[in-house]
């Protein structure tokens, strides 16, 4: 891989384009575009004064540094519209969100919260509209830059989860509470957001939701008390509902569909995942967390002190360990709140071929699971578990490649595993890196995004960024 050279940021803010080839970064209250191929600033954009009625309401208290921008007006939030023509910037705690044009660095469109106050500002799936989620859960503000006007939905549950946009991005699904019991609503994207569905959900305490990729049904659980998931379809009838049993005493902590909508992989506090198939929604397999991992997966090691040994420049192999291994888990005491258990990721490669879990406690650790073909028996098997000197911060798939995955855990470095690698035989085999970040100053790398196209990475540390990019084969047959 190729490195860029290290730049400012804050807020954990950088991403790329969806067309991957400009990369947006904040710095306190700036917004700072540049080119992929070459990292030069083509655009900046400065987020102005807040309103009147966020300045009262905003902490008179706080500290302004020494660039004389006080914290409390930095950018929040940030991203790109789909079409990479707009990006919006947001200050949340100052109730402002700004809009800008990509191609008319004069063009510029405000939103300023009321006395209700923004949580989070992020883009609808079209680019064209902003969703605004107020503090105190008291409702999400739908904007359109098409018309000026505002579409207002009453009680949201939760500001960061429980909501979801159909594939085809032509619905909208809310999870609300309405005179303190659990509802759905379902609302057409493509006419102004009008309300098509609501309906009562059978939970007390939902926890969150998750949309099928077919857009046909909702998965919805209760939150850590009761281990309950149930499946509605959108006009609201149960189709189904999953219990283990026994009951494990604690309530669903995670759930993914299966890219084609066949299997929902749901997790709990217990250190196991169910795979519930499509047609019943009774679990068809169960995987469980083990210290041993059986002979005919791969263990992955990272090598002790391979940092300090190729003082972080270019790559080396991870350990194969082949044949019974075992790894350490952390025990938890089920009696406290929180135990640290659980699977904390839950996420399918590309195709639905592979699952990415990790477990909190055994943090160091990630685990691939192999599913197999529809023409094949169900039998999902552990392919291989990778596992590092530090806790794994974060794991990504490949938004392009079916078997790539990039990680990070807070070192001077990044990771990856791909099952893309050719042998000496010529056959496609498993092959993970360790992977040195050249930096000339101290940089731990604490969080990764892919570009859209698969080709490149951001890598962030608490206050600067870098890019990497996969080298190109230049050389012809």
């Amino acid at each position: 891989m190729d490195f860029t050279e290290i730049y400012k940021q804050s807020g954990n803010l950088a991403s790329f384009s969806p067309g991957a080839h400009f990369i947006l970064n904040v710095v306190e209250n700036t917004l700072i575009v540049r080119r992929t191929d070459t990292l030069q600033i083509t655009r900046t954009w400065t987020v102005s004064t807040p309103s009147s009625t966020a300045s009262i309401l905003s902490n008179s208290k706080s500290t302004p540094l020494s660039s004389g921008v006080s914290p409390e007006a930095w950018i929040s939030h940030a991203g790109w519209s789909c079409d990479s023509e707009y990006l919006l910037a947001a200050s949340a705690k100052k109730g402002i969100v700004e809009v800008f044009k990509l191609r008319d660095e004069n063009w510029n469109a405000r939103i300023e919260a009321g006395v209700e106050g923004l949580l989070k500002a992020e883009w609808a799936p079209d680019g064209r509209h902003i969703l605004c989620f107020s503090q105190w859960g008291l409702r999400v503000t739908i904007w359109s830059l098409v018309t000026g006007n505002a579409t207002y939905i009453q009680f949201p549950i939760h500001p960061d989860k429980g909501y979801a946009f159909r594939s085809d991005s032509r619905y909208f699904v809310l999870a609300e509470r309405h005179r303190s019991k659990d509802a759905i609503g379902v609302y057409d994207a493509t006419d102004c957001y009008k309300l098509v569905r609501h309906f009562p959900v059978p939970t007390s305490n939902l926890s969150s939701l998750a949309l099928s990729p077919t857009g046909n049904h909702i998965a919805v659980w209760e939150g850590i008390l009761e281990y309950k998931l149930q499946i509605l379809s959108l006009a609201g009838d149960v189709q189904g509902t999953f219990s283990p049993k026994p009951n494990p005493g604690f309530g669903v902590r995670n759930a993914a569909w299966h890219p084609a909508g066949m299997f929902l992989a749901v997790a709990g506090w217990d250190d196991k995942i169910h795979i519930l198939d499509g047609l019943t929604w009774s679990a068809a397999a169960t995987l469980e967390l083990s210290s041993k991992i059986p002979a005919g997966a791969t263990l992955w090691r990272e090598p002790s002190n391979w940092l300090e040994t190729t003082q972080g420049r270019g790559f080396l192999s991870y350990e194969r360990l082949q044949g019974p291994q075992t790894i350490s888990l952390q025990r938890t005491d089920p009696t406290k709140p929180n135990p640290k258990s659980g699977a904390v990721q839950l996420e399918w490669n590309k195709t639905g071929t592979l699952l990415l879990v990790r477990f909190e406690n055994c943090s160091t650790v990630v685990h691939l699971y192999d599913f197999p073909a529809s023409s094949d028996p169900f039998v999902p098997r552990l392919r291989c578990v990778l596992q590092h000197a530090k806790p794994v911060l974060q794991a990504q798939w490949n938004p392009v490649r079916k078997g790539s995955l990039a990680l990070c855990s807070g070192s001077s470095s990044i990771y990856t595993w791909s099952d893309e690698w050719i042998g000496e035989n010529g056959v496609e085999e498993d092959m993970a890196e360790c992977i040195g970040v050249p930096a000339n100053t101290k940089f731990e790398t604490r969080s990764i995004r892919w570009a859209p196209d698969g080709k490149g990475l951001v890598l962030l540390d608490k206050e600067v960024f870098c890019c990497a990019f996969e080298v190109e084969d230049s050389t012809e047959s």
